[in-house]
């Protein structure tokens, strides 16, 4: 969307240098992430900058609402609460697709999610992308002013809280087995906090604790949290010692509750040119005609998990839990990336941080998605080049 650094981008690019800036990333642990990292930074000019954060605002006002909590409940009464809930969300991810309307390129709102996203990946990956390109030091993942050294510290300040690494653990289902595997490995490089399966905690009266990997027995103070219920709900054969319904002598960093109450379950109360049309199932007055022109969404699924995109009247008729579904107007994804051959669509996710002491969250840094395929998603993009994982890059 920068016409000129993507015509330097595109000039530069070489298939054996984006063979080298894999291997960069793969050598860092021996590990070769699961996900598709994609060709290209996607490159956003300050007026679309602009909007997207005007768009994340209008959310963040929302979440600020005194009322929040108490609209958002029936999410959790309809879910697993978990206790000692703290005042907000410490992390928000608000994903946008890069949309046409009017004849004129606009962000709408696609998902928003009171849950951690790989914060540490992202950091990397736009080293890696400069070390491999040089000429991208003038351009920044980062906002509100951030740099790497403030956008660390932002993230230190979340994820320890007042404890010190050790005392503080990533906690996963199976984290070896996990897609996200290389953000655990960055995530106790940089920041020396360490990634525990749930399987391998011990509890004794509410308190947790680990061992690492030199045999010593920590206590677990604060909990960076990355375990979601979908998943183990879907995993009876863990052997647990803990519950999460527990009443434990623990901090959380990312309250598992604010997964629940910031979802999908929101969309249906936004509304405004960033927002698209959003109703729960059980308000629905009536079935659209040019349901061609809609996707059926479950409200608290993870990574696009249920999703329907040819939604039937039948299909819609036959759902039995109509408040826990909403029907969502498609959007017009506009494929405005310059490949080297071809153009990509793209999906930008802001990423915010909220410590406990601040009066409202602090936008961060980003994440992309880049598609050729009819939708977002790795289904949507099998043997496809250009696509995958990637970042935004803002003009300083």
């Amino acid at each position: 969307m920068i016409q000129p650094i993507r015509s330097i981008f595109n000039s530069h690019f070489s298939p054996e240098t984006y063979r080298d800036f894999l291997d960069s990333v793969e050598k860092d642990f021996n590990h070769k992430p699961t996900f598709r990292i994609a060709e290209s930074p996607f490159f956003i000019p300050k007026d679309f900058q602009s909007q997207l954060e005007e768009a994340c605002d209008q959310v963040i006002d929302f979440i600020k609402r005194p009322d929040f909590k108490a609209i958002t409940q029936k999410a959790l009464d309809l879910n697993t609460s978990v206790p000692n809930e703290d005042a907000h969300t410490q992390f928000l991810a608000i994903d946008f697709g890069v949309c046409e309307e009017n004849e004129k390129l606009i962000p709408k709102l696609i998902e928003v999610q009171g849950f951690p996203s790989i914060f540490n990946f992202q950091f990397n990956l736009n080293r890696k992308f400069k070390e491999a390109y040089p000429f991208l030091e003038d351009y920044t993942p980062y906002l509100s002013g951030l740099d790497e050294s403030s956008y660390l510290e932002k993230l230190k300040e979340v994820i320890l809280g007042d404890y010190s690494p050790e005392e503080v653990i990533l906690l996963e289902i199976e984290p070896e087995k996990q897609n996200t595997k290389i953000d655990f490995y960055y995530c106790q490089r940089d920041l020396g906090v360490r990634f525990v399966c749930v399987t391998a905690i011990k509890k004794e009266g509410k308190k947790l604790f680990y061992t690492d990997a030199d045999g010593k027995r920590i206590q677990i103070k604060r909990i960076y949290n990355r375990v979601i219920f979908d998943e183990l709900d879907a995993r009876p054969d863990l052997d647990m010692a803990f519950s999460f319904q527990d009443d434990l002598e623990v901090e959380w960093a990312g309250h598992p509750n604010w997964y629940t109450r910031i979802s999908k379950f929101i969309l249906p109360y936004l509304s405004g040119p960033y927002f698209i049309e959003t109703t729960l199932l059980s308000d629905l007055e009536s079935i659209p005609e040019d349901l061609e022109n809609y996707v059926l969404k479950p409200l608290f699924s993870f990574s696009g998990a249920g999703v329907i995109f040819n939604v039937t009247r039948e299909g819609i008729e036959k759902v039995e839990e109509k408040d826990l579904f909403i029907l969502q107007k498609k959007v017009n994804y506009q494929p405005v990336i310059q490949a080297i051959d071809g153009r990509v669509k793209v999906e930008v996710r802001i990423l915010a941080l909220w410590p406990e002491k601040d009066e409202k969250p602090t936008l961060v840094g980003n994440l992309c998605r880049l598609s050729r395929g009819e939708m977002i998603g790795v289904k949507f993009n099998k043997d496809k080049d250009w696509v995958g994982g990637s970042i935004g890059l803002f003009e300083k």
